[in-house]
């Protein structure tokens, strides 16, 4: 049966449209039209969202779990539980994120998820479109949680070795520039299809500039694990910032990041560059108290994820990150909405993604002008925020 999506606003790039009209077939948009150009087809249920803004379901390019559920086990049972929790949370697309493992161990699982991904037809929230690498080729010095023994310098024989087990679907990597062997590593990874992302970095200024001249395209959670911003040496954070082409992720939680940050952050990026990421972990959507990311035992209290002390991914969904986002800098919705839709998608090369258009399966967020969650639809059924 059709169905008809009907709103106050509907947000495209180019601008709103007013008093949208999105019909919906079998789970999939057939068209999209202002009401003031067509008329309501006749005998069709249609979910009313007047008042509100309706925009493409959200897509996370970092995140390593939720609902109780870590990427790495690769079991169905996981990837589902992951995708249906996402769903209902506003997002329609994420990239299943590692994090640095024993070699065999991340093989294992970059092979699991690779099945998965494959085998799995029907999504019941999120659906993953590949796999982030988050190591092992990150600084020691900035390395967070991520166990030193199992970090590893760049090399282009195990990078082909996780590429080959992910069956090609690795899409990011996260990469430190300072070590050697990036700047080859990079030009590699680019040539297979895989934006390298800088992170987990203590590079200077000008190391940082070489990886992007090697072709790296983005910067990973910017300001956490990186070396400081210093007026002297403004290290990688201060090329993220002023390099004017680098998309930069941020987590918009107000503990990985102070809001007077994200404004900088924000000022220097804007809704051209900015990205908008989780790095959530399995301990998202559940109670206070212990869960693993990867292998490692993480404790979490009052919204806040800590492995020895140290910050070990988040409890942020995307919807909050948007509410935060606009909370914290003034920023409006649809100057706000590029940072969850088109801006990911295009720094990782899949501009089909992150828009609203015929064909494509029905995920939609329905917001208001705060970035409030007041329905997420998924293949255009509605799904109860968790």
């Amino acid at each position: 049966m059709q169905k008809i999506v009907v709103a106050s606003w509907l947000w495209t790039e180019t601008g709103m449209l007013p008093e949208p009209m999105i019909l919906v077939e079998e789970g999939r948009i057939l068209s999209i039209a202002s009401r003031q150009d067509v008329e309501m087809p006749p005998a069709v249920e249609i979910l009313d969202y007047t008042g509100s803004v309706i925009a493409p379901a959200f897509l996370d390019v970092h995140i390593h779990g939720c609902a109780g559920h870590d990427v790495m086990e690769g079991s169905s049972d996981a990837l589902l539980a992951i995708s249906r929790f996402l769903g209902q949370r506003g997002t329609g697309s994420f990239l299943a994120t590692t994090v640095t493992a024993p070699l065999n161990v991340t093989l294992k699982s970059l092979s699991n998820l690779a099945r998965q991904l494959r085998q799995i037809q029907e999504w019941p929230g999120a659906m993953p479109f590949g796999i982030h690498l988050e190591g092992p080729f990150l600084s020691h010095a900035k390395r967070g949680v991520h166990p030193v023994e199992h970090l590893r310098e760049p090399s282009i024989e195990i990078f082909d070795q996780l590429f080959d087990a992910a069956e090609g679907m690795v899409r990011l990597m996260t990469l430190a520039p300072e070590l050697p062997g990036a700047e080859a590593l990079t030009r590699h990874a680019k040539q297979r299809g895989v934006r390298v992302s800088m992170g987990h970095s203590n590079a200077t200024a000008a190391e940082a500039e070489r990886l992007i001249r090697a072709g790296a395209t983005s910067a990973t959670h910017t300001f956490n694990a990186m070396r400081a911003l210093d007026h002297r040496e403004p290290g990688i954070a201060g090329v993220v910032l002023s390099e004017p082409g680098l998309f930069a992720e941020l987590i918009c939680d107000g503990i990985h990041v102070d809001p007077r940050m994200v404004r900088l952050w924000w000022r220097l990026k804007g809704s051209q560059h900015g990205i908008l990421v989780t790095d959530a972990m399995a301990a998202t959507g559940m109670p206070d108290g212990e869960y693993r990311l990867g292998g490692m035992p993480v404790q979490v209290a009052n919204g806040k994820a800590t492995a020895g002390g140290v910050l070990a991914g988040s409890v942020l969904t995307l919807d909050q990150a948007l509410k935060n986002m606009i909370a914290f800098t003034g920023a409006g919705l649809a100057e706000s909405l590029p940072l969850l839709t088109r801006n990911p998608a295009q720094m990782i090369g899949l501009e089909e993604r992150g828009r609203l258009s015929p064909g494509k399966r029905a995920d939609i967020v329905v917001l208001a002008d705060d970035g409030r969650l007041i329905a997420s639809l998924v293949g255009g059924v509605s799904v109860a925020p968790g």
